[in-house]
């Protein structure tokens, strides 16, 4: 699907804001997806031009951006403790709760976020949700246990479907696993469904991110808006 221009550019507007939360000396968490995507070259830019920062990346993807565009790399294992990631989301809710996924890297994502002091989320304006729910929630399984927890997740209500790449064969991420898009329509309780969820053996990492993002911003077509942690919005 050929990408809508007005969404990009508001994510483009999202990704630039986003650089003022980035200092000298930082440990950057490198988000995965079409937004995300828009922060390396900017982001690049600042490297070249003096800025010194190290990135770590959520995916293989955004791993081998970032080494060709110049910015220097490292690991959770030379870095346990991330100043500040910058990643997008698929949906975010009034109270910064969020699905991930949809680019496939929730488990890296999620790791590197729990690894943050700050969690950043940069978006265009169509990802900003009363509820989350509309978006279908991520969850990562190993291949053994897909068909099981198919059939335990729709007994909760949801309509699922196994991730499939683009030659129409199971979606595979980065750490050998599967993804079942599960649709929920409006989620009326998401700490309570990431516990369920969770308490599936066999449920590798879920898409819901309660309580991690410290401010999200959002691109749109009246320029950006940012809500943070305590609910209040400013206009940059």
């Amino acid at each position: 699907m050929a990408n809508d221009p007005q969404s990009d550019q508001e994510k483009k507007a999202a990704a630039l804001a986003s650089l003022r939360y980035i200092e000298d000396g930082f440990v950057v968490g490198l988000g995965t997806g079409t937004t995300a995507a828009h922060l390396l070259p900017a982001l690049a830019e600042r490297v070249k031009a003096g800025l010194n920062i190290r990135g770590i990346p959520t995916s293989v993807h955004t791993q081998a951006m970032a080494s060709q565009l110049g910015i220097p790399l490292t690991t959770l294992e030379e870095c346990p403790q991330i100043d500040v990631t910058i990643d997008g989301a698929d949906e975010v809710d009034p109270q910064l709760n969020l699905i991930k996924g949809g680019g496939g890297a929730l488990l890296r994502e999620k790791i590197t976020a729990s690894a943050s002091r700050q969690l950043v989320i940069i978006a265009d304006a169509s990802k900003r949700q009363p509820f989350l729910g509309k978006f279908p929630l991520p969850v990562e399984v190993i291949p053994f246990a897909q068909t099981l927890l198919r059939r335990r997740i729709e007994a909760l209500g949801a309509t699922v479907k196994l991730r499939l790449d683009a030659a129409g064969k199971a979606f595979v991420t980065d750490e050998h696993h599967h993804i079942l898009d599960c649709h929920f329509g409006k989620i009326g309780d998401p700490p309570a469904l990431a516990r369920t969820l969770e308490a599936m053996p066999g449920v590798v990492e879920h898409g819901l991110f309660i309580g991690m993002a410290w401010r999200a911003i959002f691109g749109g077509p009246d320029g950006v808006q940012e809500l943070v942690r305590s609910g209040k919005q400013n206009v940059l």
